[in-house]
Formats: C-alpha cells, sequence, structure tokens
C-alpha cells in the first residue's frame, strides 16, 4: 500500500500518490475499468481530473457512483470568464456523475494577463468563490505548468487564499538554480500557510522531438522500472508534498509500485547517473 497524509487544511488524509486521469481520455469505458482495481489495490484514494482531459470525466463517472466515498475528487476549470466557467462547472459534475467535487481547481494560471482575468471582476475566481458557498465544491486549488508556476502560484496565493497548488517537479528542474529557488520559496509559503502542494512530471525524460510518440503524454516518459522508481523517490522525498501519477496507463503501475516501494531518496549521485543512462533533458527551460 501506498503511504498516506494529510492533504494540507483540508484534514483528508490522501495517499501520496494522486492518481492523475488524464490518460483515461481516450480509453473506452471497458480499458478505462482495469485501471479502478489497480487503483483499489494499491489504496489510492484521491483522483485529480479535467474537462481538458478528453473523455476522462465520462469514463471516471461510472466510478464514482459506485465509489465516491473512497475518493476526494479534484477537477479543474480552464476558462477564465464567470459564465464560460459556470457552465463548463456543471457540464464536469454532470459527466462526472456527482453532485460536487472536494477540490476545484485553476487550471495553468501561470501567465500574468490570464491571471488578471480571472481573478478580476466577472473572472472564474468569482465562480470559484460562489461554487464553494454553494456547496458544489469544499476547496479551491491553482495549478500551473512551465518555469514560471512556483513564482506565479507565490504571487496567486498572495492575493487570495487557496488550499491548495499543482506544479512540475523533478530532479532536473529542482536542479535548475532558478527553478529550485522558486520551489523552495513557494513550499515554505505552502508550510507555513498550511496548502497543499502536488507535483507532476515526475517521471519526465525529455520532449519527443522527433521521435514517434508510444505513450499517452505529450512529453516522453521514463520506462525502465529502476528510473522510474528512483524518479519518483526522489520526489517522495521532500517532506509533506503529492505526487499526481504520469497520464499515460502503460506506465502508470510502474509509478504505483515505486510508490508503494519508497522508503528513502535516491542520492544526488544515482539521479545524476540515471538523467546520463536516459538522456533525460528539461521540459522547460
Amino acid at each position: 500500500m501506498i503511504a498516506q497524509q494529510v492533504f494540507g487544511r483540508t484534514g483528508h488524509k490522501s495517499t501520496r500518490i494522486i492518481f492523475g486521469s488524464a490518460g483515461l481520455k481516450r480509453l473506452t469505458q471497458k480499458e478505462a475499468d482495469p485501471v479502478l482495481d489497480l487503483l483499489l489495490q494499491y489504496g489510492i484514494n484521491h483522483i485529480d481530473t479535467a474537462p481538458g482531459y478528453g473523455d476522462a470525466e465520462l469514463r471516471l463517472g461510472p466510478w464514482m457512483r459506485e465509489h465516491r466515498k473512497r475518493f476526494f475528487l479534484a477537477t479543474k476549470i480552464d476558462e477564465a470568464r464567470y459564465g464560460q466557467a459556470k457552465e463548463q462547472l456543471h457540464r464536469s459534475l454532470e459527466r462526472l456523475q456527482v453532485d460536487s467535487v472536494d477540490l476545484l481547481q485553476l487550471h495553468n494560471l501561470t501567465d500574468v494577463p490570464k491571471r488578471e482575468q480571472v481573478m478580476g471582476s466577472g473572472g472564474a475566481l468569482e465562480l470559484l468563490i460562489e461554487a464553494k458557498e454553494q456547496g458544489l465544491t469544499r476547496f479551491l486549488g491553482v495549478t500551473g505548468h512551465g518555469i514560471t508556476a512556483p513564482k506565479m502560484h507565490l504571487q496567486s496565493l498572495q492575493r487570495f487564499d487557496f488550499d491548495s497548488v499543482l506544479l512540475p517537479c523533478n530532479y532536473l528542474l529542482l536542479r535548475s538554480p532558478a527553478y529550485s529557488a522558486d520551489f523552495s520559496r513557494l513550499l515554505s509559503y505552502c508550510r507555513e500557510h498550511n496548502v497543499a502542494v502536488q507535483t507532476i512530471k515526475s517521471i519526465a525524460r525529455g520532449l519527443w522531438g522527433e521521435k514517434e510518440q508510444t505513450r499517452a503524454t505529450w512529453y516522453e516518459p521514463l520506462t525502465d522500472q529502476e528510473a522510474v522508481s528512483n524518479c519518483v523517490h526522489y520526489v517522495l522525498g521532500i517532506p509533506g508534498i503529492f505526487l499526481i501519477s504520469v497520464g499515460d496507463m502503460q506506465e502508470l503501475p510502474k509509478v504505483l509500485k515505486a510508490a508503494a516501494d519508497y522508503q528513502n531518496p535516491p542520492l544526488d549521485e544515482e539521479m545524476e547517473r540515471i538523467a546520463e543512462r536516459f538522456g533525460m533533458e528539461p521540459l522547460f527551460t
């Protein structure tokens, strides 16, 4: 089984691995249902999804109808304006076959113009606040991709008291002095204010470039179990944070196995060996 810890101020004891449902986006229900068995096998009790993940919310709907109480359920809003965000939320609730979610997140809020629109008058943040007041969600969060995510999240938290953040974290990113410094500042703030920190891209090998894309992820993931385990253990070695699983169902079992086997983080020397052996390259520069 995978270890649990309290998900920030929510009080929910979530598994340190959160199921990232993006890998369900092109699956049929028959193909998706065995994934639920795998999650239950490892005790996963927290699911992250989004309306932009193809059919993922539709695939999760039948699971929620039968197993809603087992899972802390998070989805996202990627619309900037109140009206469109409201339509998107109610569509997500319908697709997920639930009356409410546990966490509603502003999706990829990492550039200033969009943030000002979202957090300004008539913006999507007003919808999130209203949704919480109406019991459609219990908690609010913000997510982000790219090199500016930790810096932008810190600015967003200083303007609104979100319950969680989500951003990239892996060995190569934290080897970058600038990203590492921004990540550390964000992590310190979140620890001080009891904000849950979720991370993504733990097993990213690099961009596909001219290679044939053989996985569901937009980036090339590591596929070797030793490499996957080391990268997962590296992230889990950061106290208090959570790791959202890879958005590819072929690699999901390897990530879950790695998390279940976790005892201690690898040494930097071991991570450097893995990076060199598999030609790992940063996704964001």
